[in-house]
């Protein structure tokens, strides 16, 4: 429906689809400008009072000579003494910006709002984020405020080529999601992907932010591994945005979509940059040994506990007395009580947190060896598999891992050595069938790229990490079908 010249039958249509009368916090403030009626239609509480008392103390000064003979046109080009201002000509828009924030003006005799963009949204102060501290660096973590982040980025991103388009996605929340890229440096294909999915998405709500957002765009189902990467850090954002990936932001959501990614997009972590190179590429040889030890070092203790004709200098490990507990069902009963206890954990108070954990850990370590429950070994196994877990820079990541490692204790306890070796080839092929937006999850190792591969085991001097200038100009980005 357009907006009519009649300012009563505008206000009427908006009052009734607004729910003006009804709701406490959409308003309507009737005015005169320049000898006309008008009306300002806004939300209480996301609005900035200073700034709208400053316009209307102007508006209300205006007389009729400052506004004819297009009232609209004036009051937009040099009638208003705000900077961002725009107009609407449909009630539909009308009600979608007002409901975003923005207050809308709305004059008799003129079939076209003024739409002046003064909205506060209520924000946190910025603060480090809790998943990627680091002991140096930048204190700086997102917000829940989309216009915040992408400050954040484009203050350490002073390239012209940052482009952050600006979507509205659901039907019901109209949530602001904005795409960024470097344009030139990105690919294409991968932006007209992401952005024909942001256009032509049919969904109500994006009730959890990014998450909803990541599912939408991803379309993972019964995949566990995780197809982009998530961070809280604008620094993060900055570096990928350089290398070529896309970001995608969601307002209410602290978080960061950065698409593609491949398995070595969650092994990386912010401190080893903040080291030197020696030290940062020891960090990351040994979280890739973390990560490799809590996927593996619980089901081959398991084998080789379990098997007959040992050699005898493996002859240490296994209990000396039969278990009253099977051993695979021990792990399985402790990895579940890993997860039982962590789960408590986020739900616990901070002041109770310290006393949950001494609790759990006594629970499954020291009462459950002395009443015969579990062997000493298992709770050993067990406890620096979930060290290897915690050492994994991402969370997602790391929940994907642990389910693996579920299912190859399963296979160890069912056909031992065949079904430690079947497990893991079924692993490798899982990790290596998966693509993000067609981009190999175990790219550079499949297809091989040895010097990529290099500075994804090694961390190089960030002065001699490259930054793509155009996909062409480089033998093979982060995108195998780029030249």
């Amino acid at each position: 429906m357009r907006l009519t010249r009649d300012l009563a039958e505008n206000l009427d249509a908006l009052k009734e689809r607004l729910g003006v009368g009804t709701t406490f916090d959409v308003l309507v403030r009737e005015i005169e400008v320049g000898g006309r009626d008008a009306a300002l239609v806004f939300v209480d509480g996301l609005v900035n009072d200073e700034s709208t008392i400053e316009v209307m103390r102007f508006l209300l000064e205006l007389k009729r000579e400052d506004i004819v003979p297009q009232p609209v046109e004036k009051l937009v080009r040099r009638g208003i003494p705000y900077i961002e201002v725009t107009k609407a000509s449909t009630v539909d828009e009308v009600i979608d910006q007002v409901l975003a924030g923005p207050m809308a003006l709305l004059l008799h005799g003129q079939d076209q709002a003024v739409i002046l963009d003064m909205r506060q949204y209520p924000v946190r102060s910025l603060a480090e984020p809790d998943l990627e501290k680091v002991t140096r660096g930048s204190r700086e973590g997102l917000v829940e405020t989309v216009v915040f982040n992408t400050a954040l980025i484009r203050r350490r991103l002073r390239d012209p080529r940052l482009r952050f388009e600006m979507f509205s996605v659901g039907r019901i929340t109209r949530s602001d999601v904005v795409l960024g890229y470097l344009e030139g440096v990105a690919n294409p294909e991968l932006v007209a992907e992401i952005r024909r999915k942001l256009d032509s998405t049919d969904i109500g709500a994006l009730t959890m932010g990014s998450q909803s957002l990541l599912e939408l765009l991803v379309g993972q189902r019964l995949n566990p591994l995780p197809l982009a990467r998530l961070t809280e850090r604008p620094d993060v954002v900055s570096a990928h945005l350089m290398e070529g990936h896309v970001v995608v932001l969601t307002d209410t959501s602290p978080t960061a979509l950065v698409l593609p990614a491949n398995v070595w997009h969650f092994t990386q972590h912010a401190e080893e940059y903040f080291q030197n190179p020696v030290v940062g590429s020891y960090l990351r040889l040994v979280r890739f040994a973390a990560i490799g030890i809590s996927l593996l070092l619980g089901p081959l203790w398991l084998l080789l506990a379990t098997m007959d004709g040992k050699p005898p200098w493996l002859a240490f490990i296994g209990p000396r007395d039969e278990p009253a507990v099977p051993l695979w069902a021990q792990f399985f009963m402790l990895e579940f009580g890993l997860d039982l206890i962590r789960m408590a954990l986020i739900h616990t108070p901070a002041a109770l947190s310290t006393a949950l954990g001494i609790v759990g850990a006594i629970l499954l370590g020291e009462l459950a060896t002395t009443v015969g429950l579990f062997v000493p070994e298992t709770v050993l196994y067990s406890a620096i598999g979930a060290i290897g877990y915690f050492a994994t820079p991402s969370l997602e990541f790391a929940f994907a891992v642990r389910l693996f490692r579920y299912f190859l204790f399963a296979l160890v306890a069912v056909w031992g050595t065949a079904g430690l070796l079947g497990g893991l080839a079924i692993t490798a092929l899982w990790f290596g069938f998966t693509r993000s937006f067609h981009v190999p999850y175990l790219y550079p190792l499949v297809p091989f790229d040895g010097k990529a591969l290099a500075r994804l085991l090694l961390r190089f001097p960030i002065l001699h990490v490259g930054v793509r200038t155009a996909p062409k100009q480089h033998r093979r980005g982060p995108y195998p079908n780029q030249r």
